[in-house]
């Protein structure tokens, strides 16, 4: 969530960083219900002490022997305008709530302006896409031949954008998340954490994902308000939500997650329906950070690099682009999606999107750090990134380590993984 202050004291500032994601502000609706909220709050703050004052009165009136008849329906009249003043309080802050709740993050100053991914500025490529000399398969043809992918059971035992797994090629899907963790975990400094797939409306809150974007989830029927998890993003970085990191020597705080993923896919239908890219339900290894404001622009670089060396050590080029206003996402301020080559569609396809968030989370879910310099509790900023998504890194080995015969090559990294197996066939 935005600053209100910083909203009120740089609004044509404000309105032009929004536009460069395609969001008109209304400033002037926003402006009225602050003036509003301030007006009623300075109403309730005044009635209070009035209202304390007369009740004081009461007993040095009561005890000089005086009538307090007067005094205490003036008590009971304050307090009755008291009431209706705090309602009226209650009811603007909560439309100034939802309003702001609405409200995209600002792009850094960075961000490049455009309106779609067409717009998205390459910033570097690693690797040369491999030239085959024989006719390769995409990687539904391929884990079919190979009896390893399976989407006609998927689709009798729930429905369409599902999978089933078989013998190598599950097994590859489950040593690259093993690959992933202990790569994180081990050289990257991550801690590992375990968190629920269920979680609750606030949590969903705190990263963004609610109100705007509730048809992409995937919501409980229950009267608990339970969602599944879009991504581990949410549920790990609302750990620290109401929480104040004392002691700020142990920032940065920095978790890996493995979890399952659960996305509805609302606006994407039609798109990517054959095969892995797109699905309800995929694995991704989550890299969340929590940093001082002034370490998060390194963080994002740091974070970023650590997903794309995933990528280099299983020898699968790759493009990394910085998102341009217009596809950058609500919550982010600023975001390199990394894409890894697939050579069944000639192009490079987003891996992972990591990205900065800067205070924009942290203020939604109060999650603060005490600022040894001040003394006071001070808005963490939040990084995340995906280090990588399984599936489509799984696409990725299937398809770029393919061999005439049919087989696939095991990449070296990941051969320990896999019982010492360097094929599958």
């Amino acid at each position: 969530m935005l600053d209100p202050k910083f909203i009120r004291t740089a609004p044509e500032d404000t309105q032009k960083a929004l536009a460069l994601k395609g969001y008109e502000l209304d400033l002037q609706t926003l402006i009225q219900l602050d003036d509003e909220r301030k007006a009623i709050q300075v109403k309730t703050e005044n009635l209070q002490q009035e209202r304390n004052t007369r009740s004081k009165g009461i007993g040095k009136a009561k005890a000089a022997g005086e009538d307090i008849a007067p005094l205490l329906k003036e008590v009971d009249d304050l307090k009755q305008q008291l009431s209706e003043a705090e309602g009226q309080l209650h009811e603007v802050q909560a439309k100034l709530e939802r309003i702001l709740s609405e409200i995209p993050n600002i792009p850094a100053d960075e961000v490049p302006a455009g309106s779609d991914e067409e717009d998205n500025v390459e910033i570097r490529r690693w690797g040369e896409p491999r030239e085959f000399d024989f006719d390769i398969k995409d990687h539904v043809d391929l884990g079919a031949s190979l009896n390893g992918l399976d989407f006609d059971t998927a689709s009798k035992l729930t429905g369409s954008r599902f999978s089933v797994m078989h013998g190598g090629v599950a097994r590859l899907h489950r040593a690259l998340t093993q690959y992933m963790l202990n790569t994180h975990v081990g050289e990257h400094g991550y801690d590992e954490v375990y968190v629920p797939y269920v979680v609750n409306r606030e949590s969903l809150y705190g990263t963004g994902q609610l109100p705007k974007f509730e048809d992409d989830l995937f919501k409980l029927n229950d009267e608990r308000e339970f969602y599944l998890i879009p991504t581990a993003e949410v549920p790990v970085t609302n750990i620290l939500r109401n929480e104040i990191v004392r002691d700020d020597s142990v920032l940065p705080i920095k978790f890996a997650c493995h979890t399952p993923c659960f996305r509805s896919e609302a606006g994407s239908h039609g798109r990517d329906t054959r095969g892995m890219i797109r699905q309800h339900q995929f694995e991704k290894v989550e890299l969340v950070q929590f940093v001082k404001p002034q370490n998060s622009d390194a963080a994002l670089v740091e974070l970023t690099g650590h997903a794309e060396a995933i990528l280099e050590s299983l020898g699968l080029p790759y493009r990394t682009v910085i998102l341009c206003g217009g596809d950058l996402g609500f919550s982010a301020a600023k975001t390199f999606d990394i894409e890894v080559w697939v050579p069944s569609q000639e192009k490079y396809r987003e891996i992972s999107s990591c990205s900065s968030f800067r205070d924009f989370q942290a203020r939604r879910m109060k999650a603060r750090f005490k600022n040894p310099e001040t003394g006071k509790p001070e808005l963490l900023h939040t990084v995340n990134g995906s280090g990588l998504a399984v599936g489509r890194t799984l696409i990725a080995v299937l398809e770029n380590y393919q061999q005439a015969d049919g087989s696939v090559i095991i990449p070296e990294v990941l051969r320990p993984y896999m019982g010492g197996v360097e094929r599958i066939s």
